[in-house]
């Protein structure tokens, strides 16, 4: 497989953005002092740091936890190496290859790596192992076992590593390790694939890395098996392994393993002009945004199977919605932007960001959502772990070690580039440097969003350059809460968004969601773009049945909910008359500052907090639906 091809539009590298935002900046900050650090120590604390001691024979005893354990540390330490590169830290530094090393003494001289199965065989025990988990022997159980996914973030890992420090320690693990299995699956070889997908975007981060092509070629391999019976036997569609991936229609199955896999697809179809794959995930996009995604950007209705539902199957109390599903969904929604170049893919990841990633972590960094519903009645265990608020870890802690790779690489989804154009995606309080026809190029942005609707944009080139600046104008602006045909807000409002270029008014030109403005700009020129934020009542399809006749408050970007804590104890059957009048003010002294929506009508009145914030005033009440 020969690759000559990349995305047509490239985000610029986080490493070019600098983030200086009300909203972000503490959020990411309390990631790097607090979330990294902390999710090391539960590591520790669980063994998980153990058990490659253990493989190495450096620690006695047996594997501790579950199988698929190793594959948190290499979650964190992407997260860890994505902020060394914005905060250098020597101590960080200096304890990752501490770790690395045991790592490294942890891999079996062929390049496997897979503590649960070395410790076993290590100690002589290797019926510890059983057949219908691990496998009895490698590879028998894959399905299952995870030896292949744990990799997966290995190879992630291993970039950032390399990218942030320059050195191979990691790289040289993660690429002994990609060889070896390199030479165990193939054609004429085993034909088989992982249970559970990652492994896939691993490797083509690999590929980027190193530039060695049998990587991609492998990624691709293992995404043209999946539904072949021919090769192994099939998972069925839990794993999306019950047709070939281009022929697949509809997004079904575990939603977190979905979401690694279009994302992947995407990554391939890029680099290697396999069209399709990128019509089966436009296909599956469609369907997701059409009938299986939440307002608030989540995905993956049952807790069955963590899985997608049916068709409009769209429960409130009984969501899940993993937080993991949420940063899966917004992996894929960048990579259809990149491709496409289209504002509503966008649209889609900000809902995530905002609201179903951004729930899934306490503001102290250190307490967790693994499960994110849209109703809480005070009583049911919704979280894992069988608990009904967020909690310091799980058994499973996939949730707490993957939230630390998405905010400090947050800035790489702010900004993109395409020749000529330059695409202001999301709006954050940041600057940025790129080039464009041999100029250097500085945007920054001012903006109070998304509490209010100003973006101010100070375009910088260092001598007079023409291009384009794209502003995305974002969905929810424009009269539609989400692409698809899903949700729609209850009436329509004349306001609409303003632009001005150095003052003065300039007409909204709209493509793929995106004005244009191309000029020739000035050093120091300043657009400023107004969108509006008015309080908004959407409404849902009516095929989703719990949600008839109910309606949701939101405000540009946010979800807002009930809780039982601002409005005498019930947030649930709450009911939204339909002459209620809302207003909004900011609240500087609750939930680390916010805006909060109050619905008055008569005598009531309802107070509304943004979703991503409930949850941390005890347990009680939540709702985002209300009867009208």
């Amino acid at each position: 497989m020969s690759s000559t091809a990349s995305y047509p539009i490239a985000p610029l590298p986080f490493t070019a953005v600098t983030i200086d935002d009300a909203f972000w900046s503490p959020r990411i900050e309390t990631n790097r002092t607090v979330t990294v650090p902390y999710d090391f120590a539960k590591c520790e604390e669980t063994g998980r740091i153990a058990n490659f001691a253990r493989a190495a024979g450096r620690q006695e005893g047996a594997h501790e936890g579950i199988f698929f354990n190793d594959s948190d540390v290499f979650k964190v330490i992407e997260g860890a190496a994505y902020s060394l590169m914005l905060h250098p830290d020597g101590a960080l530094d200096a304890y990752l290859d501490q770790l690395i090393d045991v790592i490294g003494a942890a891999q079996e001289a062929d390049g496997y790596l897979y503590t649960a199965r070395t410790i076993a065989e290590r100690n002589a025990t290797p019926e510890a192992l059983p057949p219908d988990r691990e496998g009895a022997v490698r590879w028998s159980n894959l399905k299952v076992s995870h030896e292949l996914y744990n990799v997966g973030h290995l190879y992630e890992a291993a970039a950032a590593h390399f990218q942030a420090t320059g050195k191979r320690t990691l790289l040289q693990i993660a690429l002994k390790n990609a060889d070896h299995i390199d030479s165990v699956f193939g054609p004429g070889r085993l034909r088989a694939v992982p249970g559970h997908q990652e492994i896939e975007i691993g490797l083509v981060k690999l590929f980027l890395v190193t530039g060695e092509e049998r990587y991609l070629t492998l990624a691709s391999f293992f995404l043209d098996e999946r539904g072949r019976a021919d090769g192994h036997e099939l998972y069925g569609a839990y794993a999306q392994d019950h047709l070939p991936v281009v022929e697949q229609q509809t997004a079904t199955g575990h939603a977190v393993r979905a979401g690694y896999m279009y994302t992947a697809m995407a990554d391939v179809a890029a680099l290697t002009g396999q069209q399709p794959y990128i019509d089966a995930i436009d296909r599956i996009w469609e369907d997701v945004v059409n009938s299986k995604l939440y307002l608030t950007g989540g995905i993956g209705a049952r807790h069955e199977g963590e899985a997608f539902g049916e068709a409009y199957e769209l429960p409130n109390r009984t969501a899940y919605n993993e937080t993991c599903a949420a940063i899966a969904n917004v992996f894929w929604n960048q990579r259809l932007f990149q491709l496409h170049g289209h504002a509503r893919y966008i649209d889609v990841l900000e809902r995530s960001l905002y609201n179903g990633f951004l729930s899934g972590v306490d503001f102290s960094g250190d307490r967790f959502f693994y499960v994110n519903p849209l109703e809480f009645d005070g009583t049911y265990s919704f979280n894992r772990d069988d608990s009904r608020e967020r909690l310091p870890w799980f058994n499973c802690s996939c949730c707490p070690t993957n939230v630390v790779r998405l905010f400090p690489s947050l800035g790489g989804y702010l900004y993109a580039q395409q020749g000529q154009k330059l695409f202001v995606n999301l709006f954050v309080a940041s600057h940025a440097t790129t080039q464009i026809d041999g100029h250097t190029v500085r945007i920054a942005q001012q903006t109070h969003y998304p509490w209010e609707g100003t973006v101010q944009i100070r375009v910088d080139p260092d001598v007079a350059a023409r291009f384009t600046l794209c502003l995305r104008i974002p969905g929810w602006a424009q009269e539609e809460p989400l692409p698809g045909l899903l949700y729609r807000f209850s009436s329509s409002e004349p306001t609409q968004p303003v632009l001005t270029v150095n003052g003065r008014p300039e007409p909204i030109q709209i493509q793929n969601g995106y004005a244009l403005l191309e000029r020739l700009w000035q050093p120091g020129d300043v657009v400023e773009l107004l969108l509006p934020l008015p309080v908004r009542c959407v409404e849902t399809h009516e095929a989703v049945v719990e949600n008839r006749n109910s309606v949701a408050v939101t405000r540009g970007p946010l979800v807002y909910c009930l809780e039982g804590i601002d409005n005498q104890g019930r947030a649930c059957g709450r009911s939204l008359a339909a002459d209620a009048v809302f207003d909004s003010s900011w609240r500087p002294d609750l939930l680390q500052g916010v805006v909060t929506v109050h619905a008055r009508s008569g005598l009531e009145e309802l107070i509304f907090v943004p979703y991503y914030a409930w949850g941390h005033r005890g347990t009680g009440e939540m709702a985002v639906w209300l009867q009208r």
